[in-house]
């Protein structure tokens, strides 16, 4: 992303008219779903008696899914998941059932996902993903794309990968490494053994864990702050902090100042600058 575009954000404050419910139904039914109201897009994976994992036909879902909250007037997204379970990762057994043509599928589902997940990542709206239990492979992916991330205390945390003989996909090792650091994200791939949620707190891969029973409110609750937030800032938040490790001082200097000036004449910036000299919570719109 190179922009702090508002094409996401929905201008009318009157947003709870703006309700928008799908999923994309592939072979095995609705195993993903996608809602947006009041300015929040939300994923759901729905798919909880196969453990939320992710086949041809999830991946066609998900991608669907993904594309219809990015071209909806959202102003902060919810990733989650209906079930005991985040996601296992890739579908085993339709990799078994298709072994003789494993490559292709492969290669199938990441020209679906890989191309999402790019996209989703560079959303210029904040994205909450609520992790409410186990996650491996693919489900990494899902979980740490998020630019927030909220874990139940039942979470466990395994590469999944190098156990069944593969290498990662969906950005897992890229957002492993980026909150972990290469080295422990390497050991956690190679290890493959389970990280409960409390050890994901230390080492930066989750931003909060809470008891399983409050992960549910608590994430709903921080993505409606979130999309009552001034959007533009938001995103000049985003563009900042995401790209840092790679642009030097100057650059990133450079990166501040215009979105500074960009957001200093924006109603959001004019409305929080009066809000605060008349000691009032501000009221923004996301322009």
């Amino acid at each position: 992303m190179t922009t702090t575009s508002n094409a996401h954000t929905n201008t009318n404050t009157n947003t709870n008219t703006n309700t928008n419910t799908g999923a994309s139904a592939g072979a095995g039914g609705n195993a993903v779903l996608w809602h947006v109201d009041a300015g929040i897009g939300t994923i759901t994976l729905n798919a909880p008696e196969q453990a939320n994992t992710i086949g041809y036909d999830g991946a066609v879902e998900l991608a669907e899914a993904i594309h219809q909250v990015m071209a909806a007037p959202v102003r902060a997204v919810l990733i989650h998941a209906n079930g005991e379970r985040f996601c296992a990762g890739g579908n085993i057994a339709e990799f078994v059932e298709k072994r003789d043509n494993l490559k292709e599928l492969v290669d199938a589902i990441l020209d679906l996902l890989h191309p999402a997940i790019h996209k989703l990542a560079e959303l210029p709206v904040p994205v909450v993903s609520a992790v409410n239990g186990p996650l491996g492979g693919a489900g990494i992916s899902l979980a740490l794309c998020a630019d927030i991330v909220l874990a139940a205390d039942t979470m466990k945390l395994r590469g999944g990968y190098t156990g069944i003989g593969l290498s990662p996909d969906l950005g897992a090792s890229y957002y492993l490494a980026q909150r972990a650091g290469a080295a422990r994200a390497k050991r956690i791939l190679f290890m493959n053994e389970p990280l409960p949620a409390q050890r994901c707190l230390e080492l930066g891969i989750v931003d909060e864990v809470m008891p399983a029973k409050d992960l549910a409110s608590n994430a709903l609750q921080m993505v409606r702050t979130l999309s009552q937030a001034a959007t533009q800032s938001l995103a000049g938040v985003k563009l900042l902090c995401n790209g840092a490790a790679s642009r030097s001082l100057r650059e990133q200097l450079d990166l501040e100042r215009r979105l500074l000036l960009a957001a200093a004449q924006s109603r959001d910036g004019q409305e929080g600058i009066q809000a605060f000299m008349e000691k009032r919570a501000p009221v923004f719109t996301g322009s």
